[in-house]
């Protein structure tokens, strides 16, 4: 059963459900869960026609359709998710500046003057969220799932070093699956100049935290690399792990991207942040100044 839920002229939201004994389950057929987002899409293009502009929707799926309401200042907004997970509206931090602005970011880590294993957490943890939107912060696991499977999402890493150079890494495709399945990651279709250090290690993989060991190695890798991670035995990032100051002699607990600066050197800053994947700002909208 094909639910087309939010069916609004800027951005749209679809699920993929089977109903069974009142619970329900998830499924998603090579190419089906993509079809449904395309058939939105049509949708869409046939409702835009006639004049019909764009007008914010009184209840924002995610930071996207924040900013299609006019917020232009990054900052902790109100969204509401369009997922039988998340029954309540969530706050999150939008970043309304990078690349055009309307991401909902993620996770955010940086010298805030928490301790250097404050990531290294419970499975509940990482899937309820945890930390202040605007500092160290990691948003959950179901609420991950929750935005990533009512549209079609890119994923940005933004990274810094200790000498203050910055790199991105972006995924054209991102979504998770369900606690029930461990979040298991999907992501493709990388660009960007710090390298991929996520798609081939991680991609595929579930969650894994010290209390939940869900990875191919025969350790537990969590425990191993002090974080909550997409681990398979074991990791080319890690970027919930300790917050080591720049370069170390132990191997990959820091705030990795291997890609870029190895498994020694640890990281200053990192933000992950989606956005959908099609997004257009509309033209009704002052937005000069933003788009770069």
């Amino acid at each position: 059963m094909l639910i087309l839920s939010g069916l609004l002229p800027c951005l749209v939201a679809a699920v993929c459900v089977v109903e069974a004994v009142g619970q329900e389950k998830r499924i998603y057929p090579k190419g089906y869960r993509e079809r449904s987002f395309e058939l939105v899409n049509e949708v869409e293009d046939t409702l835009s026609k006639g004049d019909k502009k764009c007008k914010c929707p009184p209840h924002p799926l995610d930071c996207a359709e924040v900013l299609q309401c006019g917020k232009r200042e990054s900052g902790i907004y109100e969204i509401w998710p369009r997922n039988r997970i998340i029954s309540e509206s969530v706050y999150v931090y939008c970043d309304m500046k990078t690349d055009g602005g309307g991401w909902t970011v993620i996770q955010r880590r940086g010298n805030y003057g928490n301790r250097q294993d404050y990531f290294f957490k419970k499975w509940v943890n990482y899937k309820n969220g945890f930390g202040n939107p605007e500092k160290d912060f990691w948003l959950g696991n179901d609420k991950i799932y929750a935005l990533t499977n009512q549209n079609q999402y890119t994923l940005r890493f933004d990274l810094m070093d200790f000498e203050n150079n910055l790199r991105t890494a972006s995924y054209k495709n991102f979504w998770i699956e369900s606690e029930n399945n461990q979040y298991r990651l999907h992501v493709s279709n990388y660009v960007g100049d710090a390298g991929d250090s996520f798609i081939e290690m991680h991609g595929g993989q579930k969650f894994s935290t010290k209390d939940r060991d869900n990875d191919n190695s025969t350790d537990n890798c969590a425990t191993t690399f002090k974080g909550g991670w997409w681990y398979s035995s074991c990791l080319a990032s890690n970027l919930n792990g300790l917050y080591l100051h720049g370069k170390h002699k132990s191997d990959g607990d820091g705030i990795e991207w291997s890609s870029w600066k190895g498994r020694h050197e640890s990281l200053k800053k990192t933000e992950m942040k989606i956005r959908p994947l099609n997004y257009i700002i509309s033209e009704d909208l002052n937005l000069e100044g933003i788009i770069q």
